[in-house]
């Protein structure tokens, strides 16, 4: 009887959608721990249990297997039109709060704590001009405020525009990278906790008060 069931559990297949997310997996927790230059494909096939070209055959190559682990695991989701569709306080099209999206994206983001350890742990390997993520992170500051340009935010009225907030959101984002560090070490703080406490620090009272 025995004999039978592990023959049945050989012929188990898994569909090209299922395989695939199986990589993508496997290699966000390799990366998350061993960075990307201490991470191979076989070590991503070994972990899969399948060979190092069955893996190629799903990513066609290291290089690729990243962009994929980057673009479509950490940064597909916290994103501001998630935000707008939470129905949270702040995130109605006519009254956009900045910090109130940000409070969102501090919370999301303790709800992952593997990516955000991959995150981090990409953020320092880029340093190297040879990474082929060293681009995308280089950028990453002009892009985000790119990005968060195209919301109509509700800003306190002594901003003429939202490019006056920009170096708040430069701040912003700093101090999140470095809490994140932090909550990733142990003893482990609370991520959203820590928010907390600097977020009065970066947008102030009376200023931002009726904004956040």
């Amino acid at each position: 009887m025995a004999a039978e069931t592990n023959t049945d559990h050989k012929r188990i297949r898994k569909s090209p959608v299922e395989r695939r997310q199986e990589i993508l997996d496997a290699a966000v927790r390799l990366i998350s721990e061993r960075g990307y230059n201490g991470t191979s494909v076989q070590d991503v096939a070994d972990a899969v249990g399948v060979t190092k070209q069955g893996v190629l055959r799903y990513i066609g190559s290291k290089d690729n297997l990243l962009s994929m682990v980057y673009l479509e695991n950490y940064n597909v989701g916290g994103n501001v039109s998630d935000f707008k569709a939470s129905g949270l306080p702040g995130s109605t099209t006519d009254d956009l709060r900045l910090p109130a999206y940000l409070r969102y994206l501090v919370h999301y983001n303790s709800q992952r704590r593997m990516l955000v350890q991959l995150f981090s742990v990409l953020q320092v390997e880029t340093f190297n001009p040879d990474h082929p993520l060293h681009k995308e992170f280089a950028d990453r500051q002009n892009s985000i405020w790119k990005y968060y340009s195209g919301f109509d935010w509700r800003i306190p009225p002594s901003f003429s525009s939202f490019d006056e907030i920009r170096p708040t959101v430069r701040k912003a984002l700093e101090v999140m990278d470095g809490i994140q560090l932090r909550w990733l070490r142990e003893p482990a703080i609370d991520l959203n906790e820590e928010w907390a406490e600097f977020e009065p620090l970066l947008f102030p009272s009376p200023l931002w008060d009726g904004y956040r």
